[in-house]
């Protein structure tokens, strides 16, 4: 009796299940195209939403801003001419700054002018709020941008190295270390750099500010120690919420997957941690750089700086509205722009266990 043995036919493997590492050049720049579209789309579709928040969130905070001139009472008059002015000066200057007309006639011109970059006119020396805020901004800036760059430097490392050594007296070391300093004013850290490091050591200028124009070197001198005081809260948070992030993602999973696979510890940080832990430090850095720039009113008055927070206060205190509502347009901006920027990058760091990794 014949046997007949029967034909055996390789099994196709879909490409899908191919790994992009062992598959042919061809097929590891299809996986980079296709995961490179795939990115692409969730910046697109992040941007979208937040640009659909973006929208409503500003026109809403912008009619509230502008609302809080109707409501306070305070007048141009009243700055320029004192309790002792009468009826008919009163109402000559308020038309002269247009408030006879009606309130929704008064917020569309202003409105239309925060679209074009103008901000309006100070009622106690008629200069420019643009160009008031703009020169108060860049001071805060410098401050408020070197400040997250050392919190995310620093709380970077301590998170990542409190992660790797979790349980560890590292561990516990570096978490009592970011805890103390969370609880530290800046206005008290503020005094004791100024104290110890510019007084002291004369190591860095007790107060004051030099514009970039003038020189690097001045200019990085001069910001650095109430960027070092506005740092610590940064550093606290980012070491936290990354050694927590980084924690969790480890537990995973995928990277239980990519263990038995055998990929290098590196590889496993790199590529499915990092990006998984990420995403806690990231929405903190959101909310962060803000704050930052609001509390640079303290440290601008420990370190003489004529800054945005600074301007603020000022006007408040002299009852300039317009300039009031300048500084919450710029700050609602500020506010929205880098909430938009931490969007995006979350949006390209993605979990790597939601795209298939």
């Amino acid at each position: 009796m014949t046997t007949t043995t029967p034909e055996v036919t390789p099994e196709r493997v879909s490409p899908e299940h191919v790994s992009p590492e062992n598959g042919s050049p061809e097929r590891r720049r299809r996986v980079g195209a296709v995961r490179a579209r795939h990115a692409a789309g969730r910046v697109a579709a992040a941007l979208g939403r937040s640009v659909a928040i973006f929208v409503p969130v500003f026109l809403v905070a912008t009619f509230v801003t502008f609302a809080l001139r109707s409501m306070s009472g305070l007048s141009p008059a009243r700055i320029q001419l004192g309790e002792e002015a009468t009826p008919d000066a009163i109402q000559r200057i308020e038309a002269e700054w247009g408030l006879d007309k009606s309130f929704l006639a008064q917020y569309w011109d202003w409105f239309s002018g925060v679209l074009h970059g103008r901000l309006g006119t100070s009622w106690v020396n008629g200069a420019d709020i643009s160009t008031l805020i703009g020169l108060g901004l860049g001071v805060s800036l410098s401050v408020a941008v070197f400040a997250l760059i050392i919190g995310v430097v620093v709380g970077f490392v301590l998170g990542t190295v409190a992660a790797l050594r979790r349980t560890t007296l590292v561990d516990r070391a570096i978490t009592g270390f970011v805890t103390v300093i969370s609880v530290m004013p800046a206005f008290v850290v503020g005094i004791v750099l100024v104290a110890v490091l510019a007084v002291g050591l004369g190591l860095f200028p007790s107060a004051g500010y030099v514009p970039a124009e003038q020189g690097f070197g001045p200019w990085l001198a001069h910001i650095t120690l109430p960027a070092l005081a506005l740092s610590f809260d940064v550093i606290a948070d980012v070491a936290r919420q990354l050694r927590a992030g980084l924690v969790a993602a480890y537990g995973e999973n995928y990277v239980t997957g990519a263990v038995v696979r055998g990929l290098s510890p590196r590889r496993i940080f790199f590529a499915h941690v990092l990006r998984n832990g990420l995403g806690p430090a990231l929405a903190t850095m959101g909310q962060k750089f803000p704050a930052l720039v609001g509390a640079s009113v303290v440290t601008e008055w420990i370190f003489g700086l004529q800054g945005f927070g600074r301007f603020a206060n000022d006007s408040a205190q002299a009852g300039d509205v317009p300039a009031v509502q300048g500084v919450l347009v710029v700050s609602i901006v500020l506010v929205v722009s880098f909430n938009l920027i931490i969007n995006l990058v979350l949006a390209r760091v993605m979990p790597a266990s939601q795209r298939g990794v």
